[in-house]
Order: structure tokens, then C-alpha cells, then sequence
């Protein structure tokens, strides 16, 4: 083991606990490791075991290949040892500890690569007679707009390329690289730059970024995150991100006063409050994830007088919303709801919401009029019954509304009860599963955004016979109701079907990360979304 090594492993092991530490004169043979799973130096990484009190874990190390010369040579720790739970039985949970290292330098080079290379290649091959100054002069100048467009708009989007995918903030980008170059190219004519070439642009730096972008997700240095705090909200984050493990995380481990009710923590207490002035230098967190407003307080103290090792702060309510698109609904405080009205929130216009509304709607029903005939006779000629299926549903405000539908069911197939569809529901017809799976019976809903009852895109109205259930199992479940609610939505896409209280808590944790996120880029990404998923007929029911 190398010097620097050393002194990290002596470093991290005197800080987690003071009270705690183990040490072994004599470290047996081996690779970093001795039989107790101490590294060498004797210092070892305590761990939260019963009563809140640390104990040193069975761990088995490996080195890694030394990435450069200098470099802190990482360890992966192939499994940890915790404390027994009640059943007796020992659980093992993996843990990583990374390298320290920045980002790697070449990504800004191959993001400036992404855009300037499409463009270079679409000039070269489509643009007759282009000298060797005229092509550099065009491309130092559409790159620049196109540059400058793309880092702009995804910065004003907002859209978490974790939450929504890579492809959202590159396609933002791209779109708004090609509307400047339009742009230049029609106040310079003498460029030569027409549609055609523009279209190739666009394609091939919305192509190359989201190759970019995806590889720094995969393969660039992973968050690391250090929880202050602990609570049931903790746990529950913990386990939500683990499950997630595409998702570029790492949990460097915690700082609390106290362990939860619940059992230890899945991850290294590395001390208390009064350690943080120790643990940040040497941790080098990128996030402190706050899961304590009381140790949230009382660490800020510590944290303000730090703020130069370029670490940020987040609540948990915050990390869920960048990482997972979505809110932790049994956790989240009513002082949450203030951030959709605070002073910094961006507005959202309902002017331009509804022209967008009315646009695709009057277009869907213009495009879909033909399809309309075809299905109402498919409808009336397959089964008994009305072609429409009219329903009560809530809107916003909590005002009731008549939801238009082309039937998919037999006639009276609730008898009088209402009760939520089930999967391979005996009671839909043929014609109704397929109209189902391809979300054809949605079309007639586009005639309530006309009427102004719904939105293209926003939560899915419930019915009114669920509504005393959904309020009194479901925390802040009425909030959804401060919006229009719509065809598609982030919840329809994200979280499926819902039916039961259960579902429908996990559907309300997308419907209020869109509440306090909505804009035309999301809206537009719900879009895309919706139609990849009506392409692969998948969540239906």
C-alpha cells in the first residue's frame, strides 16, 4: 500500500470514531488486508451495530489498478458484514470506496467535439466550392451560436439528466442550436447555409450529445454524497438509490448524533456533528444530503465556514427530485409546498399552456378524425353498448367534469360500483385491449382540452367515488388537484398504472415533482415519452 493510501486509510479510520478504533500492531500478510478484515496500518472502518454503537465489519479488499501515477489507487470492497438482524441471519451489503479524483478533463473537449464535429462534417459534404478560410470562418461562427444556445437552454430547462434521461437536455440543446443557426442563416444569405443542412446539424449534434452525455453518466466519476443525519426519510432515500444502480451515486457515508429507531444505517457513520470540520477535508463530498432539520440547523454552523471545498447542500425531498424525478411523498414536509410559490420559482404561463393545448388538440382531432369512424364502428359492431363511455371525474379546483372515452369495456361493467381496472380485466372486449394497449380510447379526451376540462398533459383525473379513500390513505393527494388534469402525464409515464392506494401514492410523487417542475421543455419531454410509450404498447391496462 502507497504512503498516500496509508495516510487516507489512517485518516478516515481515526475520524469515524474516536472511541471506536481497533488497532492491530502486526497486519497479517496479504493484499491490504488482514484476517479481520483490517487494513493495513490497523485502522479499520467502524460500523453502526446495535444500540447505535460502531463495531468493526468482516470486510474482504482488493486493489484496483492504479489509474496514473500519484493517483489514490482505489479499493473495491467486495462486501460488507453487518450487524445480525432479529431473524439471526447476516446481511451483506456492498459498498464502494472510489477514487478522489475530478471529473475526467476530457469530457468539456468531447462535449465541444459533440457539436463541432456534426457541424464541420455537414459543411464539408454538403456545401460546393467551400475554401479552406470560408469553412473555417462558417464553422467558428455557427459553432459558437450553436454553442452558446445549447449551453443556455439546458441550463434554463432544468431538466436532470438522471430524472428525464440524457436525450432530454441534449434534444433542448440541439433544438435551440438549430433555431440560431436558422436564425443566421436568414439574416446572412451569402453563408449558403439552407434547411436541408440545418436538419442535418441538428441531427447529428442531438446524436453526438447524447452519446457525450451518456458515457459521462456511465463512465464519469460518480457523486459522492454524505448524508447528515439520520431518520426514516434517510433509510428510505438509501434504499430508493440503491435500487437505482445506473444511477452515477455513491454514498460516502453519514454524520449523525443518532442512529434511527429502525435499525443501523446501510452505509459508515463516520462521526457526529462535531466531527464535520474533519470529515469534509478529507472526505471530499460533492452533496450534503440533509435528513434531520434539527441536525440540519445545528450543522450549518460547521458547513458555512467549509464552503470553499466546493461541496452543495440538498434536502432529501431535493436529492429524490434531481435523481429519481420524483418526491418521497410518506416524507415530505408540509414547508416542501412553499417552493411553488416562492419568489425564485420560475412562473408558468397558463396563456401559453393553453395555446399549446389548443394547438395539439386541434391538430390531434384533425389527424385522428379519420380513425374516429373506424373505431365507433369497431366499438358497435363487436359488442352491445354505447361507442362513447362518458364518466365523472375531478378537475382542477376539485370541479367535476364529464370524461369522454371510447368504450373498452362490456355495458355496465361496474354494476352500479366503482372499482379500479385490474390486470387482464375479463371485463374488457377484444376491441377494448387492443384500444387500450395503443391508448386509442384516449382520443376523444382531446374534445375535453377543447372544452377546457383537461390538459394535454398534466395528472389523471380520478373519480370522485375514490376520493375520500385517496385523501385519507394518501398524503397531500388533493395538491394534485391545483392543476388541469390531463391526457398524458410525467406520472403516466414514469409510474404506470395505479390500482390501489399504493399506486396511487407512487403515481402523486411524479404528479408533484411536475407541479413544482412543469415547463414547455418537460411538457415537450412527456411528449416524447408518451409516445415511445403508445410505440411499445407497454403499461396498459
Amino acid at each position: 500500500m502507497s504512503d498516500d493510501t496509508r495516510g487516507l486509510a489512517e485518516d478516515m479510520g481515526a475520524q469515524i470514531h474516536r472511541h471506536h478504533s481497533v488497532t492491530d500492531p502486526e497486519p497479517d500478510e496479504g493484499e491490504g488486508t488482514n484476517g479481520n478484515g483490517r487494513m493495513d496500518g490497523g485502522n479499520v472502518l467502524l460500523l453502526p451495530g446495535d444500540n447505535g454503537h460502531c463495531r468493526a465489519p468482516d470486510i474482504s479488499l482488493r486493489p484496483l489498478p492504479v489509474v496514473a501515477d500519484g493517483a489514490f489507487p482505489p479499493y473495491d470492497v467486495e462486501a460488507i458484514d453487518w450487524a445480525p438482524p432479529q431473524d439471526g441471519e447476516t446481511q451483506r451489503r456492498p459498498f464502494r470506496i472510489r477514487s478522489l479524483g475530478d471529473r475526467p478533463a476530457q469530457a468539456p473537449v468531447l462535449r465541444l467535439a459533440a457539436v463541432v464535429a456534426p457541424i464541420a462534417v455537414v459543411l464539408l459534404t454538403s456545401i460546393d466550392g467551400l475554401g479552406p478560410l470560408r469553412f473555417f470562418g462558417l464553422l467558428s461562427l455557427l459553432s459558437s451560436a450553436w454553442l452558446v444556445m445549447h449551453h443556455a437552454s439546458t441550463a434554463s430547462a432544468r431538466l436532470s439528466p438522471f430524472a428525464v434521461g440524457v436525450w432530454a437536455p441534449s434534444l433542448v440543446g440541439a433544438i435551440n442550436g438549430a433555431i440560431a443557426t436558422a436564425a443566421i442563416a436568414l439574416m446572412v444569405r451569402r453563408l449558403g447555409v439552407e434547411l436541408p443542412q440545418i436538419l442535418l446539424m441538428f441531427g447529428g449534434v442531438f446524436a453526438a450529445t447524447c452519446l457525450v452525455e451518456a458515457l459521462e453518466v456511465r463512465l464519469g466519476r460518480r457523486t459522492r454524497l454524505l448524508l447528515v443525519g439520520a431518520s426514516d426519510g434517510a433509510v428510505d432515500l438509501l434504499h430508493d438509490l440503491a435500487r437505482n444502480r445506473k444511477l452515477p451515486f455513491e454514498w460516502i457515508g453519514a454524520v449523525t448524533e443518532e442512529v434511527p429507531a429502525g435499525g443501523a444505517l446501510p452505509i459508515p457513520v463516520l462521526g457526529t456533528l462535531a466531527d464535520l470540520p474533519t470529515i469534509l477535508p478529507t472526505a471530499q463530498p460533492d452533496l450534503v444530503v440533509f435528513a434531520d432539520v434539527e441536525q440540519r440547523d445545528r450543522a450549518i454552523d460547521h458547513l458555512v465556514g467549509m464552503a470553499n471545498l466546493g461541496f452543495r447542500i440538498v434536502g432529501v425531498p431535493e436529492i429524490y427530485e434531481y435523481a429519481l424525478g420524483r418526491v418521497p411523498i410518506r416524507h415530505l414536509p408540509p414547508a416542501w409546498f412553499m417552493s411553488l410559490m416562492h419568489l425564485y420559482q420560475r412562473p408558468y404561463s397558463r396563456v401559453v399552456g393553453r395555446m399549446f393545448d389548443m394547438t395539439l388538440a386541434g391538430v390531434g382531432m384533425l389527424v385522428a378524425a379519420p380513425f374516429f369512424a373506424l373505431i365507433a364502428a369497431l366499438v358497435r359492431c363487436t359488442s352491445h353498448g354505447p361507442v362513447f363511455f362518458r364518466q365523472e371525474r375531478v378537475g382542477e379546483g376539485g370541479r367535476p367534469f364529464q370524461l369522454v372515452k371510447f368504450r373498452t369495456m362490456v355495458d355496465g361493467a361496474e354494476n352500479g360500483k366503482a372499482v379500479w381496472a385490474a390486470e387482464r380485466d375479463n371485463r374488457i372486449t377484444a376491441v377494448g385491449r387492443f384500444l387500450r394497449t395503443t391508448r386509442l380510447d384516449e382520443l376523444p379526451q382531446l374534445w375535453n382540452v377543447l372544452c377546457g376540462d383537461m390538459s394535454i398533459i398534466g395528472p389523471r383525473p380520478e373519480r370522485p367515488e375514490f376520493l375520500e379513500l385517496l385523501e385519507r390513505e394518501v398524503p397531500f393527494w388533493a395538491r394534485r388537484l391545483l392543476i388541469k388534469p390531463g391526457i398524458t402525464g410525467w406520472a403516466q409515464v414514469q409510474g404506470g398504472y395505479a390500482a390501489d392506494t399504493v399506486g396511487a401514492a407512487n403515481k402523486l410523487s411524479y404528479d408533484l415533482y411536475y407541479l413544482k417542475h412543469r415547463s414547455m421543455w418537460l411538457n415537450f419531454a412527456i411528449f416524447a415519452k408518451t409516445a415511445a410509450t403508445v410505440l411499445s404498447r407497454s403499461g396498459a391496462r
